[in-house]
């Protein structure tokens, strides 16, 4: 992780999402390294001026695979590798509930994108959530100035869907986390409603945070379902989405 300064920083890489406990102990012992992988480097312009940009990747010296995300999450840098079939298949039946309504309904406002850049210019963050939400007008209006990302005034809802090795930076912080998570940036920005689809086997929730208070940079509504029940989101979106079928990540 690298924190947003012109100083020596930290970058940290995660694991891969959804690789085995077994395999990634196997790797630790083979070659002595851990889990996270700590560089200090000197950025040559500020980090959020470089993400705003889309040159983060490249200052960093990583590829640019079109997978590999690059967010700033609490002043710091995470690079992580795209999501997995299962997480996917969770953004396809959310996508599939608001098309769903669409068909049934012409005037329909609400459309859905998925990895698309989401500018937090007040805390100096960038996250590229799994799925936002905003009106067609804005969609339209976004696309025909070739906005390279979105803001806050642009969107009803963000979704975010956790994985093993990135769910603490999608949650309220734990008393162990030293510093924000995308819960307090979308709150600090005043996104009005934040979608969590937890996979954690333990817990397994999906919880829609509402009311946000931007000074204080966190909700203070919540609503949860359990896995199997159905999500009932309210007006202004009115759509019901099925967790029938969705599935915790493996332990």
């Amino acid at each position: 992780m690298t924190t947003i300064t012109d100083r020596p920083a930290t970058l940290s890489k995660s694991p891969r999402r959804g690789s085995s406990r077994s395999a990634k102990a196997n790797r630790r012992r083979a070659v002595g390294v851990p889990a996270m992988l700590r560089q200090h480097l000197m950025l040559s312009e500020p980090a959020h001026d470089l993400w705003v940009e889309g040159r983060l990747l490249e200052e960093l010296g990583i590829p640019d695979d079109k997978r590999t995300r690059v967010e700033i999450i609490g002043g710091e840098i995470v690079v992580s590798p795209g999501p997995l079939v299962e997480h996917a298949f969770i953004v396809s039946d959310i996508q599939d509930a608001f098309s769903r309504r669409r068909v049934l309904e012409a005037d329909f406002r609400w459309r859905t994108a998925q990895v698309i850049d989401f500018n937090l210019p007040r805390i100096g963050d960038g996250y590229i959530p799994d799925l936002i939400v905003l009106t067609a007008d804005v969609f339209e209006a976004a696309s025909n100035q070739h906005a390279r990302s979105l803001t806050a005034d642009m969107i009803g809802l963000v979704v975010e869907i956790t994985s093993k090795a990135t769910a603490a930076d999608d949650r309220a912080p734990g008393r162990q986390r030293s510093r924000p998570t995308k819960w307090n940036g979308y709150a600090h920005e005043e996104v009005e409603f934040y979608l969590l689809v937890d996979r954690a086997p333990n817990k397994s929730l999906v919880t829609l945070y509402s009311e946000p208070n931007p000074a204080r940079g966190l909700y203070l509504g919540e609503q949860q379902w359990a896995f199997g029940e159905t999500i009932v989101l309210p007006e202004p979106f009115g759509v019901e989405i099925s967790t029938e079928n969705w599935l915790p990540w493996e332990k």
